[in-house]
């Protein structure tokens, strides 16, 4: 039955002890989504366990999501002001428009 990862194998930011580690990165979150993914292609695996892994991936979903979010609101956009001077303007999205 060893052939399956256990969830901190998976992502070592899951873990039973609810120690305060710091959160994994982004990049560490995505891959371990990746393997999960992968895992729940395959035929042979016990419904429990796809059941853990679904969990498990909506909950690095989540988790990448708040990421992005977070680095989205950091980003800074650089302007050219007049008289040739940088400034750095936070980055404001455009408002999406109601598609009709």
């Amino acid at each position: 039955m060893g052939q399956f990862p256990s969830m901190s194998e998976l992502n070592p930011s899951v873990s039973g002890s609810g120690s305060t580690r710091k959160p994994e990165s982004f990049e560490k979150n995505l891959e371990s989504l990746d393997r999960i993914v992968g895992q729940l292609e395959d035929a042979e695996l016990p419904l429990e366990k796809a059941l853990e892994l679904y969990e498990e991936g909506m909950r690095l979903t989540a988790l990448c999501q708040q990421q992005l979010e977070s680095a989205e609101g950091r980003v800074e956009v650089l302007r050219k002001r007049a008289g040739g001077k940088l400034v750095a303007e936070r980055f404001q999205e455009e408002p999406e428009s109601g598609g009709k």
